[in-house]
């Protein structure tokens, strides 16, 4: 028996509304603020962008095909694209919205990741920068060994409260609503990051809200984000020669804590990572220091002299 498909729209696809309700749709699963926002950003930059693609199915299939098919983007930024459009439009074909979703066969790119290793040399340059006597420079360094002890995501470290903050047991607690990947985690932190939190908190105005004001915010009160302390390391960067983006610090984190003995799953649960994958290219990386460490220091170095010349044998 043929298979009955749904008929093409020839009529304005109202993405607004639709936008709205699935919105609602999302709020309901429990989903983050933050993903809403995305959702939010992603779709209205497609719609933004291509403003005849509401006027109907073909034209939204062409605005799509053309929107995808830019070769100028990274695997990233276009899978990130992928996965929020293509979830709006299978729900907006599951509510008859539209009678089928352009992007349904469509595959994320190969994505080879960005790691970034910081020589030890600029770090220790860079947390000599901030000036510790303002409150600003206080921030800036203690969220810089904060990232560097711990491997906090920047949003996750926006998020905390000084009730996440334990002086005695030396931890940070990363609630499930801030993280990632929607699940909770502790983690430790040196003496010397609890030392600076300690200050940091000390340092904070007597006006602001101490339970709900974040533990990382700015002069005024208000919470951070990617954008303003995507700004404040510019600023540090230009000074050291070195461009230091947010996340960069978490990469240092994640490859000089396999360097000094940590194992894959032990970095996975503190990074946070749902699965192995992106745990597996630190290690890979760290696998190229042990080559280069080998090559230097194994022991047949000094047993075989490299003048050495190997005779044939006797038959």
């Amino acid at each position: 028996m043929a298979r009955v498909g749904k008929i093409k729209q020839t009529v304005e696809f109202k993405w607004q509304e639709a936008l709205e309700q699935f919105m609602f749709f999302k709020k309901a699963q429990g989903i983050s603020q933050q993903t809403i926002s995305d959702y939010k950003q992603h779709v209205n930059q497609f719609f933004n962008r291509y403003p005849n693609a509401s006027s109907s199915e073909e034209l939204l299939k062409v605005g799509l095909y053309e929107y995808f098919a830019q070769d100028d983007i990274k695997a990233a930024t276009f899978n990130n694209r992928l996965v929020y459009i293509r979830t709006f439009l299978n729900w907006c074909y599951s509510e008859n919205m539209i009678s089928e979703n352009p992007l349904r066969g469509f595959k994320k790119r190969k994505d080879s990741g960005r790691v970034v290793n910081i020589d030890l040399d600029t770090l220790r340059k860079l947390l000599s920068l901030p000036d510790k006597n303002t409150y600003a420079g206080l921030r800036d360094y203690t969220l810089m060994l904060l990232t560097l002890d711990s491997g906090i995501r920047p949003k996750e470290a926006f998020s905390l409260v000084i009730d996440d903050f334990n002086p005695v047991s030396h931890e940070i607690y990363i609630r499930s609503e801030h993280a990632k990947t929607r699940v909770s985690r502790t983690l430790p932190i040196s003496v010397q990051t609890v030392k600076a939190i300690k200050s940091l908190v000390q340092a904070r105005s007597t006006d602001w809200d101490q339970i709900h004001v974040p533990l990382f915010c700015t002069f005024e009160g208000k919470k951070m984000n990617r954008h303003n302390w995507g700004d404040r390391l510019e600023v540090y960067s230009k000074v050291l020669g070195v461009h230091i983006r947010p996340y960069d610090l978490r990469h240092v984190f994640a490859l000089e804590f396999i360097r000094n003995g940590a194992n894959a799953l032990m970095l996975q649960k503190t990074l946070g990572h749902s699965d192995l994958s992106m745990t597996k290219r630190y290690v890979a990386l760290t696998n190229n220091d042990l080559k280069e460490g080998h090559s230097i220091s194994t022991p047949l170095k000094n047993l075989l002299s490299n003048t050495s010349r190997v005779r044939k044998l006797d038959k």
